[in-house]
């Protein structure tokens, strides 16, 4: 069998580790015949590609980035002058077709499912592989990249203890997360955040103000707020920024803000990431064996299985209200800027 693997949107840790579990099953455990293609779906319009070769995956298990590259291209979404627009779609199932893939291994996140759900409609065999800093990709319990991103924010986090405590200060952190708030309650919960904010809750200003002002009158002399950049969608102003001025203006406390950004999604993956990853491509590749394409790698109570992808485009995994850990943290206190959250002790 030939096989091609790409990667498209955003960059995350363990995409190489990812590519490296799909290649080394393919090429040594089932002798196929495996191609990068370059650039997401570009590398697919634009005929780009090379051959893996098992010395290209030496190496490459702790890097960060991916080796094929990545792009944002959505061969699907019509511009306004789709009129003079090439055929993308077309363009792609024509180029997989001359190249004899048996398979494409699409990894990447919900964009990517979608577009691989799509491209299969086409004819195209294909099997999709969850990655996303966000962990929002519908059917599974966790995507690589998402432990790396939130042992990057809790470290940052801890930093900003000492130094809210040195000066006395609230501060106001903003890590990723435009619909879907994993890494904030994750993070929040890992580095002890006094106040987690995410999209999935909506947030009263005069509620965190009180509970920060409470928390001064009890003498607790600083605090943390861990903010979603989603819980702002639409502003002009980043929601670090949005909720540290109305903070300082509610309260009088002094308050600063620091966006974590990009940061997030760069360097070597953890330990976990590297091993969920590699499960991920192994078992994309015995799907490919017993021929059951058109479904995403997941991974459910714990054991890797596949979810059709069908059922994942157009779907976005959001943090539940009644998420066990956003249960046990405001047994612990944390304040959610919602009516539950309890007063100080």
């Amino acid at each position: 069998m030939k096989i091609g693997i790409l990667t498209a949107g955003g960059d995350c840790p363990g995409l190489n580790a990812a590519i490296r579990g799909v290649a080394k099953t393919a090429l040594l455990e089932q002798q196929m015949q495996v191609l990068g293609i370059s650039s997401g779906f570009l590398g697919l319009i634009e005929n780009e590609y090379f051959e893996i070769r098992e010395k290209h995956l030496s190496g490459i298990l702790t890097m960060g980035g991916t080796i094929l590259g990545t792009s944002r291209e959505k061969p699907f979404r019509k511009s306004a002058n789709y009129m003079m627009e090439i055929d993308k779609p077309e363009i792609i199932r024509r180029n997989y077709q001359k190249l004899g893939l048996d398979c494409l291994v699409c990894i990447g996140g919900n964009g990517t499912m979608k577009t691989a759900y799509r491209l299969s409609g086409l004819g195209m065999h294909i099997i999709g592989i969850p990655k996303t800093i966000d962990n929002d990709v519908w059917g599974t319990e966790f995507t690589f990249g998402f432990d790396s991103a939130v042992t990057i924010a809790a470290e940052a986090i801890d930093r900003l203890h000492s130094t809210a405590n040195s000066h006395k200060r609230i501060m106001v952190i903003e890590v990723m997360g435009h619909h879907a708030g994993w890494i904030a309650l994750y993070a929040g919960v890992a580095a002890g955040g006094d106040i987690i904010l995410i999209p999935e809750i909506r947030h009263d200003d005069e509620i965190i103000s009180t509970y920060l002002k409470q928390r001064a009158k009890a003498k607790k002399e600083y605090s943390i707020v861990v903010v979603a950049e989603g819980i702002v969608d639409g502003s002009k102003r980043g929601a670090a920024t949005k909720i540290a001025k109305k903070i300082s203006k509610l309260t009088g406390l002094e308050t600063r803000e620091t966006v974590l950004g990009y940061i997030q999604r760069g360097g070597s993956p953890t330990p976990m990431d590297r091993i969920l990853a590699t499960r991920y491509g192994a078992h994309a590749t015995e799907l490919i064996t017993k021929q059951k394409f058109g479904n995403m790698v997941a991974i459910q109570h714990g054991e890797i299985t596949a979810v059709p992808l069908n059922m994942v485009s157009d779907r976005v995994r959001t943090v539940p209200e009644k998420h066990h850990l956003i249960l046990q943290a405001r047994n612990m206190g944390t304040c959610f800027g919602d009516k539950l959250c309890s007063s100080l002790n």
